[in-house]
Formats: structure tokens, sequence, C-alpha cells
């Protein structure tokens, strides 16, 4: 068998607000899904487990600052095809820093899940807001 990856794994955060609104980025135009809300977060690197990786990638994106350990499985999804992503998405409740900004461009805002359902997202983002919303199952195509 070769050393091929057969999937990518992929973090994501459910930052809450505490007033019923999820952190969503909006997707940079040059990038693959560019102009699309999804929740933050990135590819988990060779040697990182994913809470770190998420750490790592809100820092980078947003600039905000988050404990591993303040991280809670909230659900997965995934396209159910090979080389495809993965998304492992955490909630989280608290973090730490100024107010959250789109540091590698795109933009950031809160939404209700109401209003995260209007928006245009990836397939798999869609997928893990009806799972954190609690109206889909947890993982697997949409």
């Amino acid at each position: 068998m070769e050393d091929i990856p057969t999937w990518v794994p992929v973090v994501a955060l459910a930052l809450s607000d505490g007033a019923g609104r999820w952190l969503m980025h909006r997707r940079p135009a040059h990038k693959q899904h560019g102009g699309l809300w999804e929740f933050p977060g990135g590819k988990v690197e060779l040697g990182e487990i994913p809470r770190d990786a998420l750490v790592r990638e809100i820092q980078e994106e947003l600039g905000l600052t988050i404990a591993s350990d303040d991280l809670e499985p909230a659900a997965f999804a995934d396209a159910g095809i090979v080389g495809a992503p993965v998304i492992l998405l955490y909630r989280c409740a608290r973090s730490s820093g100024p107010e959250p900004r789109a540091l590698e461009g795109g933009a950031v805002g809160w939404f209700t899940h109401a209003d995260i359902s209007q928006l245009d997202t990836p397939p798999l983002d869609r997928e893990l807001a009806r799972a954190l919303s609690g109206t889909g199952h947890r993982g697997g195509p949409s």
C-alpha cells in the first residue's frame, strides 16, 4: 500500500459569543471556496494533533487565542470520497485577545443558527451547522 493519505484532516471552530451567535469566516476570493462562509480553521499539519492545529489556525487566521483544554468535540463531516477533507468541529465558549479579525483576508461575523442556514457555505460546513444546531446528524455527506 502506498503512503498516500486517504483523507485530509481539517479542524474547525464553533466559537459562541454567549448570546446564541457563532463566529463564521468568509473565505478570501482567491482561495478554494472563495467568498463562501465557513467555520474558521484549517488543515492539520503532519505531526500535529487536531486540537493543537486548531489553536494554531485560529491564532493565524483570526488573531484569537484559544486553549486546547477549552475545546469540546462537537461534530464532524466528510464527503465520503477518498482524498477529500474530513472536518472535525470543536465547540469553544471563550477566547482571548482582540475582537476576531480576518488576518488572511475575507471577513468575519457573528451569526445565529438561522442566519448561518441562509449563508453561502461549502457543503461540509452546512452539515456541521445542522449538527451544531441539533437539526442534522453528525458526520457523513450532505
